[in-house]
């Protein structure tokens, strides 16, 4: 963002196309210093490292937010088959490499018993809570935690 520049005072929302290496939070931050005196807010917080869009209401917008928060969203991902890291995605350490890969009809196989309620164990590199402090910052410290499965639903 071009340092110099300020916005009006608006009501509505804002999408970002959020860019890895920066936390929601962090670009709520710069929309209320372009923004004066106007309350930001963002409708769902995207880990540091992810990509994506991220819903972003100013002024009278924000108390619409608690209206977005159980929408449906959508996420695409690409797997790597065959390494295991210690962040659960490709910006963590390797800890083991195999050379085996699953056959395309045991991936379409598995994908099915991840379709519709399921229990999920959320990765150490999370925006999660834990203890009043966001996850991803408990493992960049080396601290031990250990998050909760949660249920989550996958439409398809």
């Amino acid at each position: 963002m071009d340092q110099n520049f300020q916005l009006p005072n608006i009501n509505g929302w804002l999408v970002i196309n959020k860019p890895s290496g920066i936390g929601s939070t962090n670009i709520v931050n710069l929309v209320k210093k372009k923004i004066p005196s106007t309350k930001v807010g963002h409708g769902g917080t995207l880990d540091p490292d992810a990509t994506g869009l991220l819903p972003i209401a100013i002024g009278e917008a924000t108390k619409t937010i608690r209206f977005t928060e159980n929408l449906l969203k959508t996420y695409e991902f690409t797997v790597t088959f065959g390494s295991c890291t210690d962040t659960d995605d490709s910006s963590g350490k390797v800890l083991r490499i195999s050379e085996k890969r699953p056959s395309m009809i045991s991936v379409r196989q598995a994908l099915k018993k991840f379709k519709g309620e399921i229990q999920q164990l959320p990765p150490k590199l999370s925006a999660i809570k834990f203890n009043g402090r966001r996850a991803y910052d408990l493992f960049r410290e080396g601290l031990e935690f250990q998050l909760s499965p949660r249920i989550i639903f996958i439409s398809e």
